[in-house]
């Protein structure tokens, strides 16, 4: 199967897109074409060869080919007319806006192309940190006590809490408030970058846990459950500056709470219509308890890192998706109508 990876974006994570892409390049053994989305949002065919940081951040994509979407997926247009890059199956691996809050899943499905990735309600429903957290009482999953701050309040929550921008991943603008003094300093970055933050207790020590995983042929497919390195907290640098070359470990959990961190998942994807994605679910896990942090709907290096064959999973992936059958327009009903009026003239 021939896949097309689309990466950037305009996105305060468009960088980070770009190192997911660069890692799927070597953890997914398929025929792969890769389309840059620039800050701009066009798009460009890019060679494997050129799949380098520097070679988007030196702006020499703009000598590539350019790519335009339509009916069919993406083509190159030249003098010879209008050609199909050949693609059979798309994977959305833009993070953050453009890519999970539904831009993308819209036009894939506007298309009606094949893709891996979080459809439009889903990316709706889990770009949002706050309705994340409906869907996670939608599903039975717990969470975390929280409240939600604009720039005409501050938080009511007690000492100390974490301050999380509502639209925004990769833990970009979070902070962790543990005096007054430090309150101030910690609202000026997360309404940098969103207009709404999401607050939340903050629970030093706690533990935390990925899982990812998909529904494929009526069945989940689960990836071995990681129990990330962190300091204080998991910030940007512990997340993305080594998660190209990490390898993870099978977590050293019992068995009851690797059963309940699978169900909660299971409800999570269901509930939230994820069918045809890739997902990374963050939990805490407090008194035996399993709580939702976050959803990833797009994880980075779509979290290849946690699965023994990747390649095998995302065939797998692909082969199950159905691509919504278009409706058929006949005009039937306008016909008769303009059928009566013709005899009643």
């Amino acid at each position: 199967m021939d896949y097309g990876v689309v990466f950037g974006g305009a996105s305060w994570e468009h960088e980070i897109s770009i190192v997911s892409a660069i890692a799927i390049k070597k953890a997914l053994k398929a025929n792969l074409k890769f389309i840059f989305v620039d800050s701009q949002r066009e798009f460009y065919l890019i060679e494997s060869n050129d799949m380098r940081a520097n070679f988007f951040s030196s702006k020499k994509y703009k000598k590539c080919k350019k790519l335009y979407l339509k009916d069919g997926g993406f083509v190159t247009h030249s003098i010879f007319g209008v050609k199909s890059i050949g693609v059979d199956c798309y994977i959305n691996l833009i993070h953050g806006c453009d890519g999970e809050d539904g831009k993308m899943a819209g036009l894939f499905e506007f298309y009606s192309l094949k893709f891996i990735g979080p459809r439009l309600e889903a990316s709706v429903m889990s770009y949002s940190k706050v309705l994340t957290k409906f869907l996670a009482i939608k599903c039975g999953v717990k969470t975390l006590d929280y409240e939600v701050i604009t720039r005409d309040n501050k938080p009511n929550l007690s000492l100390p809490y974490i301050l999380k921008p509502s639209h925004l991943g990769s833990s970009i603008g979070v902070s962790v408030v543990s005096s007054e003094d430090e309150l101030e300093y910690a609202l000026d970055v997360g309404f940098e970058f969103d207009n709404e933050i999401l607050v939340e207790p903050f629970i030093n020590g706690v533990r935390e846990f990925n899982l990812a995983g998909f529904r494929a042929d009526g069945g989940f497919e689960f990836s071995i459950i990681e129990e990330p390195k962190k300091s204080k907290m998991l910030d940007f640098e512990q997340k993305y500056l080594s998660f190209a070359s990490s390898s993870a470990q099978e977590a050293d959990i019992s068995d009851d709470i690797k059963n309940k961190m699978k169900e909660a998942f299971k409800r999570i994807y269901i509930g939230g219509g994820f069918d045809g994605a890739l997902i990374r679910c963050d939990f805490f896990v407090i008194d035996d308890e399993i709580y939702l942090n976050e959803i990833n709907p797009n994880p980075g290096s779509l979290a290849n890192y946690l699965f023994s064959d990747f390649t095998s999973s995302i065939n797998r992936l692909a082969n199950s998706i159905k691509v919504d059958k278009k409706i058929p327009v006949d005009y039937k009903y306008i016909n008769s109508i303009t059928k009566s009026k013709g005899k009643m003239a």
